[in-house]
């Protein structure tokens, strides 16, 4: 099968690579959409240790059941593997496994590829009227519904739930539809790169600005740099609520001496439970989340050029998807 592997820093090729096998429990799966997510584009960069070359990045994917009974069963792809025995996962809380995988980091391979093997509880059936490249946005789109229910839970009854997002890229505006499909009816997102934030206002239907414009009781970090975890710091009200779901860089940024004094809440937030990838899924089948029209498609064969596209700030829809069949 052909698939793009990283081979190493800001190095990607498109090549034969051995076929995918399905194990014990598993599905083979022919790919055919996948979207580049923001840790896709960090292993490219060489920021991701979890993620050594050369290996299969790739993980926002939904394709078709080849083989066996379930054959042509259309799936969007719940990329995390858990055990399904210690306490995190009988609580509901998979994605705090120990024991966790994702695919796009060893031992898995991930889906920049023409076919995967997953297990048939990571799967949830795509209606036929849903393409599947909408449906490969249920992974980034439940990384942002998982943030934006912890937020809005942690926030005080007495609290109106006004928003600012902090990036427009695909984790950012996902985090403004799910807190709008939430009941947040003000929602603001903070976007620098001028492009991106005209495709926000223009095509997305979105409020996006270049920088904030007072403070809220919500504040979601979608990017997760030291300058944005400043800037959360100093906007989120007193008794305000930050949500952190950016992973850009380690250190620095947060003002703990103000997020003390104002009772200011932090909550770290990574990738989604079960429940949430399926809430998520419901809710692209069934509309709440808008008509998700923001997305570019190109093949996988020029991937590498997308992620190179990406880095150098030519992208203005704040998702690719890739196509291994084109």
């Amino acid at each position: 099968m052909k698939a793009l592997v990283y081979d190493g820093i800001e190095t990607l090729g498109f090549r034969d690579v051995p076929d995918a096998v399905a194990g014990p429990d598993e599905h083979l799966i022919k790919v055919e959409a996948v979207g580049i997510c923001g840790s896709d584009m960090h292993a490219y960069l060489g920021h991701d240790a979890r993620r050594p070359a050369p290996l299969i990045l790739g993980h926002e994917a939904a394709g078709v059941i080849q083989g066996g009974p379930m054959d042509g069963r259309r799936v969007t792809v719940n990329p995390l593997v858990t055990c399904r025995t210690c306490h995190a996962c009988t609580s509901g809380r998979e994605n705090l496994c120990a024991d966790r995988q994702i695919i796009s980091m060893p031992p898995r391979e991930g889906a920049f590829a023409q076919f995967i093997a997953m297990p048939d509880c990571n799967l949830v059936t795509v209606p036929d009227d849903v393409p599947l490249a909408k449906a490969a946005l249920a992974e980034p789109l439940a990384v942002s519904w998982h943030a934006a229910r912890l937020a809005l839970a942690a926030l005080h009854p007495s609290e109106t739930p006004r928003a600012l997002v902090l990036g427009g890229g695909a984790i950012g505006l996902a985090a403004a539809l799910a807190l709008k499909a939430m009941g947040a009816e003000d929602v603001t997102i903070v976007e620098p790169n001028a492009a991106r934030r005209a495709y926000l206002n223009d095509t997305c239907g979105q409020r996006a600005v270049a920088t904030a414009e007072g403070t809220a009781p919500v504040i979601i970090d979608a990017v997760g740099y030291a300058a944005t975890r400043a800037t959360a710091s100093e906007l989120a009200t007193p008794g305000g609520v930050i949500a952190h779901v950016g992973l850009g860089e380690d250190l620095g940024g947060l003002d703990v001496r103000r997020m003390t004094l104002q009772e200011i809440t932090f909550i770290g937030t990574y990738t989604y439970t079960a429940q949430d990838f399926r809430d998520t899924a419901a809710a692209i089948f069934d509309g709440r989340l808008g008509p998700l029209d923001w997305t570019e498609i190109r093949p996988l064969a020029d991937g590498y050029a997308a992620f190179q596209d990406l880095w150098a700030g030519h992208v203005a829809a704040p998702k690719i998807v890739l196509d291994p069949w084109a």
